[in-house]
């Protein structure tokens, strides 16, 4: 019975938790200036159990799990920290999650693997043991193009397939396009482990003006005519991460343009 209350469990906060997409410690989901991309991955053939799930909380919680041990010092319960963390943040689910991930390890060596993460969710839940780890693995980009290649505002598809050999660890993927104003625009996926194969990604990328974005908070994208910059890295941890288990596998260039 405990068993079916932890998997209900998680699958409650993992719903919660999706309902906003995690921010990256480093790397905004969204820059300023209407930047949206989405992601079609090939299901995964590994299974990760609690990884995803635990990434997607550690994006959202650790920077306020950081800035709670560093105010309230020692916590006695997994209970008492993680009833301080939705307390701080407004959200049960977050709560719930912190308290299944906490339960793992106890609350001492919980707050040790947070502050030896060092704000990298993908370290952090290798560290808690969800995340497979391989540091053998490898990955090559095939393909990378853009369709359309040249065309007015709009939406472009960014079509990368890669092959790997020995397989892949948890990592990420991250993308970077270099705009005609210079106003950085980038964001990171998660890649799950997978076995040797040929694996593909779609991203779409809506490269209009966004209404929304308020230019007190950063330089709003206007995407005008020009010549755009598009790069990929496959990484095995974080991109640019210098814990252990990190790497880039492989990078590649590409480019579109918009017309006037």
């Amino acid at each position: 019975m405990k068993s079916v209350a932890v998997v209900l469990a998680v699958l409650l906060a993992s719903q919660c938790l999706a309902v906003r997409p995690p921010p990256r410690s480093q790397r905004p989901l969204t820059w300023p200036g209407g930047l949206s991309l989405s992601q079609d991955f090939k299901p995964s053939k590994v299974d990760l159990d609690l990884c995803k799930f635990c990434i997607d909380f550690s994006q959202q919680a650790i920077q306020q799990l950081l800035n709670i041990i560093l105010q309230v010092g020692v916590v006695g319960t997994c209970g008492e920290l993680c009833q301080a963390l939705a307390d701080k943040t407004g959200s049960q689910a977050l709560g719930v999650a912190c308290n299944l991930l906490c339960d793992i390890e106890g609350v001492q060596e919980f707050i040790k693997l947070i502050e030896k993460a060092d704000l990298d969710p993908i370290y952090y839940c290798e560290l808690l043991k969800q995340c497979t780890i391989k540091d053998d693995g490898d990955a090559k980009i095939t393909t990378l193009s853009v369709n359309p290649k040249s065309g007015p505002q709009g939406t472009f598809i960014i079509d990368v397939e890669y092959v790997s050999k020995n397989g892949t660890g948890t990592g990420e993927m991250v993308i970077d396009i270099d705009t005609v104003d210079g106003i950085p625009l980038g964001q990171g996926f998660v890649l799950e482990a997978q076995e040797a194969g040929t694996y593909g990604q779609k991203i779409s990328l809506r490269a209009e003006p966004n209404p929304d974005c308020d230019p007190t908070q950063g330089p709003c994208e206007s995407f005008q005519p020009g010549n755009y910059g598009v790069r990929i890295a496959l990484c095995n941890g974080e991109c640019g991460s210098k814990h252990p288990h990190s790497q880039i596998y492989d990078q590649g260039m590409t480019n579109f343009t918009i017309t006037g």
